[in-house]
């Protein structure tokens, strides 16, 4: 992991507005009483958002003093986080996926956008409009490659596409959220391509029976409702004709079973004291009932 540092410059003070007081207010209210710091991340987001999109010194010390935390604990959370800017970013803080779906759809050449367009990595446009950083791995690996601006994703780039994009965003025209092609989410571009036949998504198709000829299922509905009623509602699951075959194949294994031991006993000769022969010993013959 990275080191994550303050930035260098800081401002003298940060604190709360009416606002974000409100809002710190509604957050600590979802704890216990006595657990207020439980509410250290959302506040944090929502003071980043207070203060322009990162996190001064004085803005996360005003954190740790409202949620009554050591100051140390507080920066430990903001440190940790890449969620959380430690130094200032554009209006627009441009994050671009350089992960392996994306680096091998072209996200190296988004990246020259961001350096003709912004300047370096985490350089702040002299207008204060734009900044940008390279990250890990969005989750948008689909719609290779993408940016994250602020809050949205902006997906299936080219360097193009991705120019007049920081282009209208500098001008305040309005932009499109999501896929910048005529894809809709991550659907195949132009539309579907199989499973097209409407018949598929219908619960009576026309199935090829014997001979070729085309015959007409009834409706599945219709049928799993119909066989539901032909059930005895006593026993709606044929748990007593299941019991009852169950019984009668038990039945006749056993009945399988007593005739072969019956047959076994009937071919062996019958042993009686008289056909036993004597046993030879080293001493003698010895009776075989002794």
């Amino acid at each position: 992991m990275s080191v994550r540092r303050l930035a260098a410059e800081q401002p003298e003070s940060f604190s709360f507005t009416p606002e974000l007081e409100a809002i710190a207010q509604k957050l600590i209210a979802k704890y216990p009483e006595g657990r207020q710091a439980s509410a250290v991340v959302p506040l944090l987001w929502e003071t980043q958002k207070a203060a322009g999109g990162w996190l001064p010194e004085p803005a996360i010390r005003a954190v740790a003093d409202r949620l009554g935390m050591a100051h140390i604990r507080v920066l430990e959370v903001a440190t940790f986080y890449t969620m959380f800017n430690l130094e200032p970013v554009g209006k627009y803080f441009v994050q671009l996926c350089g992960t392996t779906p994306c680096m091998l759809r072209g996200a190296e050449a988004i990246r020259h956008v961001c350096e003709k367009k912004i300047g370096h990595e985490r350089h702040v446009s002299a207008d204060g409009t734009f900044s940008w950083l390279e990250v890990e791995c969005l989750g948008a690996c689909t719609n290779a490659p993408m940016v994250q601006i602020n809050d949205d994703y902006y997906e299936d780039l080219t360097p193009e596409n991705f120019e007049k994009l920081l282009d209208d965003l500098a001008a305040g025209r309005p932009v499109s959220v999501g896929p910048q092609n005529s894809r809709k989410g991550s659907e195949p571009e132009g539309g579907p391509r199989v499973l097209l036949d409407p018949a598929l998504y219908d619960f009576k198709t026309t199935v090829p029976a014997t001979g070729g000829a085309g015959t007409e299922t009834p409706d599945l509905l219709s049928a799993g409702r119909a066989r539901a009623a032909s059930e005895s509602p006593a026993d709606p699951l044929g748990a007593t004709a299941a019991a009852q075959e169950k019984a009668a194949d038990g039945a006749d294994t056993r009945d399988k079973r007593e005739a072969v031991a019956a047959e076994a006993q009937a071919s062996s000769p019958s042993v009686t004291g008289s056909d036993r022969e004597p046993v030879k010993t080293g001493t003698g013959v010895r009776d075989p009932e002794e």
